[in-house]
This record gives structure tokens, C-alpha cells and sequence, in this order.
């Protein structure tokens, strides 16, 4: 997997936010006071994998759900055992909630935006609105958001808001920082599991969680018990962050290799590129350099 670059957390530069951030990520901080916070994921589960032992240590983090994490042709209900979509979704929405009741995240914490599953990218417009409608309201200025990477296209189609939505506010002078975690995402041979697209001239921090850290956020994914096949994969042994890049959604991540490809999740990688450029120029934006 090969060693991520530390991030450091004794900055000689304290200025805001990037100092922020260190200050988040610091092990030797068991409570930080993060009203700042907002840590926005596309599905139920998502944030105990990418964040759920520090959800217990950011007091006041907002988390921003994007889909309620069930697909509208049922397969996903059938298969878990519910009668219907709606079912499987509060199914996973009480899930969600346990999870963060686990880690002491109080309920008004968590904001949802009931996207249907896998509707994401059809809906890039809409979820970049919302989101920036949600950081002005709750005055957030630090994100924690997935990475593009090519796996789920729920995944990539909230990291588009979440950057699109990055944009607007400082168009408005109000500077952002976007902390990007890593799920997963297609390699030659099979699939790589929590490690970043190398690459990126960004640096990275890996945490590794303390015996009782590991303990909480086994007990978190235990909460996800429609999931559990699906979680069992993933470490709780340790959490990965980076600055997230600043990337070019009007290019395919991973050099083109989309695991969403590989699976019946309703995209491709050419309606992403149509879609992704449709929605910035309806917002207003431009593909990166």
C-alpha cells in the first residue's frame, strides 16, 4: 500500500485553515470543539468508514447525508429482505443514527437531503445548491467529503458538489478547506481498499486509531447491520485524511479505470463527463485545468 506522507501537524504557518485541519487531526486532542465542521458523505456508513472515530472527538460537527442509501429499483431492499425501497431506507436511516448516537453526535447534527441512491449524478445542480445553502446556514468552513476516485458514483457525484460548492462561497470571499477521504476504487486485478490515487502534490495523514478508538468504531459499523458483508473489508485500525486536490471533474479519475463500471450502479464514465460538464455550466463554473 506504501506510506502515506505525514501530515504536519505542527504548521509553521498557523494561519487559518490549514492550521485548523492540524489541529482537527491531532491524536493528542481527544475533544476538539468543531462547529466549523461539516463532514458531508453520500451514504449511510460512509462516515464511520471514513471519519467515525473522530466523529466522537469533533464537538458540534455538522454531517451532511446526501442519499438516503437505497436504490430506486429495489434490488438493494429485495436482497437485504424489506418489502420496499422506503422500508430499506428508514432501515438504514435508524442504522445511521445508532452509529452516531455510538459516537456521542448529537441528533440535530445531522442534516439530510434524501437523494435517492445512485441519483446523485443526475442531480449535481440541486446537491451543490443545497449543500452551499447548508455551510452558510451552519457557517462551515472546514469539509470532510470523499475523494474522487472512480468507485461509487454517489461518491464522485458528492465530491463534485462539495467542490462546486467550494467554489461558489469564495466567490462570496468566504475561503473553505476540503479534507477528502479515501473509500475505494478500481486497480488492475481487483479493487483498492481506504489508500489515496497517488500522485497528487497534496500531503496526507494517517491515524492510527488507539485500542478503545478501534473499539468505537467497530461498534459503529456493527450499527450498519444491512451493511455488514459490505463493511467487512474495511480497517478500524486506522483513518486516512488529505487536502483534497483541486480536481478536473470534466476528466475521469483513476486514469480512466471507474469500479462503478464494473457493477450494475446506473453510469458510465461517459454520461459522468456529460453530466459533469452540464452541471458547471449551469453553475456557473469551468472545468479545471
Amino acid at each position: 500500500m506504501g506510506h502515506a506522507q505525514p501530515l504536519d501537524l505542527h504548521l509553521p504557518d498557523r494561519t487559518e485553515p490549514c492550521a485548523r485541519l492540524a489541529t482537527l487531526l491531532d491524536p493528542q486532542q481527544s475533544h476538539v470543539d468543531a462547529p466549523e465542521v461539516g463532514v458531508i458523505v453520500a451514504h449511510p456508513d460512509d462516515e464511520t468508514i471514513g471519519c467515525g472515530a473522530q466523529l466522537a472527538r469533533w464537538i458540534g460537527a455538522t454531517i451532511v447525508l446526501v442519499t438516503d442509501g437505497a436504490p430506486a429499483d429495489g434490488k438493494d431492499a429485495q436482497a437485504a429482505g424489506f418489502a420496499s425501497t422506503a422500508d430499506y431506507a428508514r432501515a438504514r436511516r435508524r442504522e445511521l443514527e445508532t452509529a452516531l448516537e455510538i459516537a456521542g453526535v448529537r441528533g440535530d447534527a445531522l442534516i439530510a437531503l434524501d437523494i435517492p441512491d445512485q441519483q446523485v449524478a443526475w442531480r449535481l445542480v440541486e446537491t451543490t445548491h443545497r449543500l452551499t445553502e447548508i455551510v452558510a446556514n451552519r457557517c462551515l468552513s472546514v469539509f470532510f467529503a470523499h475523494a474522487y476516485e472512480g468507485g461509487n458514483p454517489d461518491h464522485d457525484g458528492t465530491a463534485f458538489a462539495v467542490h462546486a460548492a467550494a467554489q461558489l462561497l469564495q466567490r462570496q470571499g468566504k475561503t473553505v478547506l476540503i479534507a477528502e477521504m479515501p473509500y475505494y476504487r478500481a486497480v488492475d486485478g481487483g479493487i483498492a481498499i481506504q489508500t489515496f490515487i497517488p500522485g497528487f502534490d497534496t500531503k496526507e495523514c494517517v491515524l492510527n486509531l488507539r485500542p478503545e478508538q478501534q473499539a468505537l468504531k467497530r461498534r459503529m459499523i456493527a450499527a450498519h447491520q444491512t451493511q455488514s458483508a459490505i463493511l467487512a473489508p474495511f480497517s478500524t485500525t486506522r483513518e486516512q485524511f488529505r487536502i483534497a486536490p483541486s480536481y478536473d471533474f470534466c476528466s475521469l479519475p483513476n486514469e480512466g479505470r471507474l469500479y462503478y463500471e464494473q457493477q450494475d450502479w446506473g453510469l458510465t464514465g461517459r454520461e459522468w463527463l456529460a453530466l459533469a460538464r452540464l452541471a458547471l455550466a449551469k453553475l456557473g463554473l469551468e472545468c479545471q485545468p
